[in-house]
């Protein structure tokens, strides 16, 4: 069977294996970070340039030094040298300096958004949304455009999902809670009910 085109990964990691409502990463920030649709737009958006830049780039370290078969050390050493061990420690690295770039840039362009978004800004770094992309897409295999697309969908998900909770977030403050739910509980049950109106789109396409 072929691999998926770049289109077709896009659109299945936007909607149909949304990496927050299939996989139920990065709920933390989303979560927290969801109460106005203005600041949720802003850390989508800030979610969408790390996550298409990291995965560009973890998968070029990835094949161009961790993996042994592909490894440019083991072309230079005559011999297979196998660094897959450090691809955690790695990742983690090049997603933490994308993030401080973009935690620079909002807090010269926008002090109003950087104050909103306050601790949940850096903890991008552990974004578990961010690192699952970049995981999936090497243990997928995923030649470098596959895993632009992959990275870029993944972000563009997550962002959609955060977007639209905090949408009706804004609505659900006009409306009579059951207090048992509290704001949290309330949440996650919508966010369930997202999840499953997510899963019709199944049946188009899927990774």
């Amino acid at each position: 069977m072929d691999s998926p085109s770049f289109w077709i990964i896009l659109f299945a990691a936007i909607f149909t294996n949304n990496i927050l409502l299939s996989y139920f990463l990065g709920m933390c920030s989303f979560l927290a970070v969801s109460k106005r649709v203005e600041t949720a737009v802003g850390l989508g958006i800030a979610v969408v340039f790390v996550s298409t830049c990291t995965s560009a780039i973890n998968w070029l370290i990835y094949y161009g030094f961790l993996n042994p078969e592909t490894s440019l050390i083991s072309r230079l050493v005559g011999k297979e040298v196998d660094l897959t061990f450090l691809q955690f420690i790695v990742f983690i690295a090049v997603i933490a300096a994308f993030v401080q770039l973009v935690e620079m840039v909002i807090e010269k362009v926008s002090e109003t958004l950087y104050m909103a978004l306050g601790i949940f800004l850096p903890l991008i770094t552990v974004n578990c949304a961010i690192l699952g992309a970049c995981l999936l897409l090497i243990i997928r295999e995923y030649d470098f455009t596959r895993a632009v697309a992959y990275g870029l969908g993944s972000g563009l998900g997550w962002m959609l999902a955060i977007v639209a909770i905090a949408g009706i977030r804004e609505r659900l403050r006009f409306s009579n809670i059951p207090p048992a739910l509290g704001e949290t509980g309330i949440v996650m049950i919508v966010t369930g009910i997202m999840a499953m109106a997510f899963i019709g789109f199944a049946g188009m396409v899927s990774l």
